[in-house]
């Protein structure tokens, strides 16, 4: 209880505090039909594959658009999610936990123009920027772990993988005629932090046999030395 014997009141975190550590309050992030209605909201249905009414007590309708989107993204890819925020959304976008996009308005008015928007964004080969769906009994996006880009440890690399999956199932996505949700997920080693372990399918890389150290530039790659270091008997 260090803090609190500093003078730290749990009952008022911001008091005298010298630093912004930390993010934002998340509330600052509300569309404004949220704020208002936080807490009171009666009911949500699924109007069409990826697109959801939720319904307050207060009579407000809140209509959100889902597209499916990829986990690693370019700087354009997100200036363009954010470009579409502003032009429809009044600059409020969100991302789910399985990495989908969802475009929020507060009428219905809106959704057929925001659909319209984000269906004619498609990549250089003719694929769907932002295919809509992921809702109900279908297929929700996939997720999955870091791969190459960033972990030590995968056997395969996720982005390819997923990619070529979701190119064989994307008509699950966009509509929802399953006998239930689907879930897909891959991690790219055994420590599997890609949700694989609870979802309905799981795509898993994992070494055939071990990997082949290069001991000349081990010890000199980013948190890799920190790790060894921290066995008291070097097991590691």
């Amino acid at each position: 209880m260090a803090f609190i014997s500093s003078g730290y009141n749990p009952k008022e975190p911001m008091k005298d505090r010298i630093t912004d550590i930390g993010p934002r309050y998340y509330e600052e992030f509300y569309p404004p039909v949220i704020k208002k209605n936080k807490g009171k909201w009666l009911y949500h249905e699924i109007l069409e594959p990826g697109v959801v009414v939720h319904v307050a007590e207060s009579g407000d309708e809140l209509y959100t658009v889902r597209c499916g989107a990829c986990r690693v993204m370019s700087v354009s890819h997100i200036r363009e999610i954010m470009e579409i925020a502003d032009k429809h959304c009044d600059g409020y976008v969100r991302f789910t936990t399985r990495n989908n996009v969802e475009f929020m308005v507060d009428n219905r008015d809106k959704v057929e123009p925001l659909k319209k928007d984000l269906l004619s964004r498609k990549q250089p080969g003719g694929c769907f920027k932002f295919p809509i769906g992921g809702t109900g009994a279908g297929i929700t996006n996939i997720v999955h772990t870091q791969g190459w880009i960033h972990c030590h440890t995968p056997a395969t690399d996720a982005s390819g993988t997923v990619k070529a999956t979701m190119d064989e199932v994307l008509d699950d996505f966009t509509n929802m005629k399953l006998p239930a949700k689907l879930r897909i997920s891959m991690a790219c080693c055994l420590n599997m932090c890609g949700a694989v372990h609870c979802s309905d399918i799981a795509i898993l890389g994992y070494h055939r046999k071990p990997p082949m150290l290069d001991h000349e530039y081990l010890d000199k790659m980013c948190e890799i030395p920190l790790a060894i270091a921290a066995c008291p008997t070097a097991a590691i």
